[in-house]
Order: C-alpha cells, then structure tokens, then sequence
C-alpha cells in the first residue's frame, strides 16, 4: 500500500498497526516529516532498514569531508627558454616576457634605439624601516648616458600598473626618470612621472631617440620631495610585491 499524502485522514491508530509502507526513499522533506511524526522510533528504524538511501540506513547525515594533503614530493615547473633580444641571455618565457620582448624590438626598429641604450632588468633598492627590498624596472631606456624612460612590461590591465612604474621611475636613480611607460605591447600609456598625469597613449607616443635629444632640455631632472620618499617606497613595494611569474623569480635550470 503507497503511502497516503495525508496521514492525519488515516489516524495514528492505524499507523502504529503496522501498514505495509512503501520502501523506497522519500524525496519530499515535508512528507518525511510527517511520515516521522506518527511513526514510532522503532518504526523508523525499521523501515529505514529496507531504504534505498545509505544515509537514511545508516541514520548518518550526509557531511561534507575535508581532507587535508600534504605533498612531500617537490614539483618543479618547467618552462620553454628563449633568447632575450637586447642581453642575448636566455630567459624563461613567463609572465609578460613574450611582451617585453615585442617593446624591445619596437624601440629598437621604430624609434631608434640601440641595444646599448636599453638597460634589462635595471636593479632598484629602497630600505623602508630597517629592511631592504630588491626588485627591478623591466626597461629602462637613456639618452647621452642619461636615463628618461622607465618601462613596465604588463600582460594585463595596463592601467592597474600605472602607479607602480611612476613610483619605480621616481626612486630608480638621484633623479626622477621624466617618462613612465607601461605596454603590452599593443599599445601603450606614456606618463609624466613627476605630475603623474598621461600624456600620451599608444605604442606612438613613446618618443623616438631623436625626438629625446631634440627635447631633453625641458627635462628638469629632479629628485623626488624628501617628504613624498617614503611613500612612494612603500608604494612601489606594494605593487610589485603582489608580481608573479616574472622571469627573474624563476629559475630557468
């Protein structure tokens, strides 16, 4: 006999007379409930014998476990090697490397820069508090052995590295470096470090070699405001803190 979709008609008494019930599992949480309610304990655990459901058999509620693994095995990635086309060293291919690569040729063919005047990788020290932290600026790019473009190589949301390159440019050297880039290469954002505001954008806007030199003297070459210095070093390693995937964090054996 199926059961009924309303015990109550049928009367307690009867219930407890012991109907044949149907042995299957109930999906309908508010039919079990009231099967449950007229049912004795030892009638529920009796027909929970013959169900379909290993929970219900059980009389275990269904909890989801977690498992915790721990590898002892050490797993080291490997990655394709290329050859960088300003240092001629050969270089993981990770992160925005493939990009970095596409702006060094495109300084070097349409603007007119040499391999020499590019510097790769341009090592930058601030000490905050008593700790030192190292990193590097992507692309550092000079006229006359002086420095005027700082470059950030990004793979992503160019504007989101904005902030980052203007802080690098600003305490890479005695001077801020005037021109902050920051390229996929496909297109670029060209910044004033010293305002921070951009002025230009697209891979054209990168001045050329030429036009550098033709412009160089309205250039103030200053330093960064002492009372800003620490700012900008807590800023920058905020920013470049949260990299990754960038060839000088990998070993390439």
């Amino acid at each position: 006999m199926s059961l009924l979709t309303n015990p109550a008609q049928r009367g307690r008494r009867n219930w407890a007379k012991g109907d044949v019930l149907q042995r299957s599992h109930i999906k309908d949480a508010t039919t079990l409930s009231l099967r449950k309610f007229f049912l004795s304990r030892e009638d529920v655990m009796k027909e929970n014998k013959y169900s379909q459901c290993v929970a219900c058999r059980k009389q275990k509620p269904i909890v989801p476990v977690k498992r915790k693994i721990t590898l002892d095995v050490d797993v080291q990635k490997t990655f394709r090697l290329i050859t960088d086309f300003v240092t001629g060293e050969r270089i993981p291919d990770v992160g925005a490397e493939a990009n970095r690569q596409i702006v060094e040729r495109y300084l070097v063919a349409e603007k007119g820069y040499t391999k020499d005047d590019i510097e790769v990788d341009a090592p930058l020290e601030v000490t905050i508090g008593d700790d030192p932290y190292c990193s590097w600026v992507d692309l550092v790019v000079s006229v006359d052995n002086k420095r005027y473009i700082a470059v950030k190589c990004a793979s992503g949301s160019l504007g989101s590295r904005e902030r980052e390159i203007i802080s690098a440019a600003r305490l890479l050297d005695e001077y801020q470096i005037p021109l902050s880039v920051v390229s996929d290469g496909k297109t670029a954002m060209v910044l004033d470090t010293v305002s921070g505001e951009k002025i230009g954008e697209g891979l054209d806007a990168i001045p050329s070699k030429r036009a550098l030199k033709e412009t160089a003297e309205r250039f103030k070459l200053q330093p960064v405001a002492e009372k800003r210095l620490e700012r900008e070093k807590l800023i920058f390693r905020s920013y470049d803190s949260m990299n990754v995937n960038v060839g000088r964090k990998i070993s390439s054996k």
